[in-house]
């Protein structure tokens, strides 16, 4: 279920393993995404998928300048590729690899679990039956059962790709966080922070993007619209032609699904986001052919296998017990950024771009091993302020 990057990464490595699989979304699956993705590119060289990116960047840059210290903001320098996705091309490819993908254009109104089957009731009175049913509907999929573990933090942004009076980043640049905030007043500075991801997409088109960590209640598109309005402001800069614009919002700490339910999902209803950095895309793309082969194995070796039984087997792949500590250690981590600052917020991802590039990068994209990961993270404490320290540790100096 579902018409996403999520769902249609699963469907097209379950029909590469040779299963019977149709799909049900609320719209049709060739509708333009919403949205941008964007992905260290040796993340998806790795893949062997690096022909799918619409823009890549060499240089790759931040801000993490103090305050009001417009003039002394330093950059720091990635030195690691950066990329975004053809969006079309992305979608395209997908799709190819789903030919003759049987599509039902409906509302799925209730799931229940009959004969060793599940049956997923539509709006329109339609029935559709399967041996495995795999909600990849978005974080938002009413069906998917999840613990209560409180206020559900979300990432919100919003963005324009515009033509400008002058650039708004340097000439083949790409700006992963720009923290500088000469432009806020002292009363936004105590307010939830928030940072510039931009690039140059060559022949003066800009993506620019204002964009909050996670918190709750969301910074709302209205604040991130107008601080974006003047933060280019500030640099005597203008838009002159919006040729799109661009809002998320998406949660961070999203709790894990109960695992035992016989419901499978994949994606955001997965809660496959990445707490600590937003990313998923490439999740998807090197979760789903362990779990669609898995899939085709249980139903090929053990064809009695029910519903129920099928999707415990799919859970098992899709949240080893690798994956929920790493989940949950991501979790604690984002809970700790939550309470930081403005300033704090800065000295600490100042100071998490000093690491190793391979430790922050396979931070990033959740490839960390378990005990790598707990090692990376403490050598980031050695390594930080003493501000940034007692923040981890849950004390804040006011």
């Amino acid at each position: 279920m579902g018409a996403g990057p999520a769902a249609l990464c699963i469907a097209s490595e379950l029909i590469q393993q040779g299963l019977e699989v149709s799909a049900l979304a609320s719209h049709s699956p060739k509708e333009p995404w919403p949205n941008t993705y964007g992905i260290w590119a040796e993340e998806l060289e790795s893949l062997g998928m690096a022909s799918l990116l619409g823009h890549r960047w060499e240089n790759t840059v931040s801000y993490f300048g103090h305050g009001k210290d417009e003039e002394g903001a330093i950059p720091t320098s990635h030195n690691f590729d950066y990329g975004l996705f053809d969006q079309a091309a992305f979608q395209k490819a997908l799709l190819d690899r789903c030919e003759n993908l049987d599509w039902a254009i409906e509302t799925a109104k209730n799931i229940v679990f009959v004969d060793k089957i599940t049956e997923v009731l539509c709006t329109s009175g339609n029935k559709y039956r399967a041996r495995i049913v795999i909600d990849a509907s978005g974080h938002r999929s009413p069906f998917i059962k999840r613990p209560y573990q409180g206020k559900v933090a979300q990432q919100a942004a919003y963005g324009v790709v515009a033509r400008f009076s002058a650039p708004p980043v340097n000439s083949n640049q790409f700006v992963l966080m720009d923290f500088r905030s000469n432009h806020l007043t002292e009363q936004e500075l105590k307010e939830p922070p928030s940072f510039l991801y931009a690039m140059d997409f060559g022949q003066d088109l800009f993506f620019v993007e204002e964009t909050s960590l996670a918190c709750y209640p969301p910074v709302s598109w209205d604040t991130l619209k107008n601080r974006l309005m003047a933060r280019l402001s500030s640099r005597g800069i203008a838009i002159k032609e919006v040729s799109h614009e661009e809002y998320c919002l998406f949660p961070m700490n999203l709790p894990l699904p109960y695992r035992n339910q016989p419901l499978l999902a994949f994606g955001g209803s997965a809660s496959m986001v990445h707490p600590a950095s937003g990313y998923m895309v490439g999740a998807l793309l090197r979760r789903a052919p362990e779990l669609a082969k898995k899939l085709s194995e249980c139903m090929s070796i053990e064809p009695a296998l029910d519903s129920e039984k099928l999707a415990q087997k799919g859970w098992n792949v899709l949240w080893t017990t690798e994956l929920v500590q790493r989940h949950r250690l991501y979790q604690f981590g984002l809970k700790r950024l939550m309470s930081f600052d403005e300033a704090l917020l800065r000295s600490f991802f100042a100071t998490f771009f000093r690491l190793p590039k391979d430790d922050w990068s396979r931070f990033l994209a959740n490839t960390l091993p378990f005990h790598k990961l707990i090692f990376v993270m403490l050598r980031l404490f050695a390594i930080s302020p003493l501000k940034v320290k007692l923040g981890m540790i849950g004390i804040v100096i006011l």
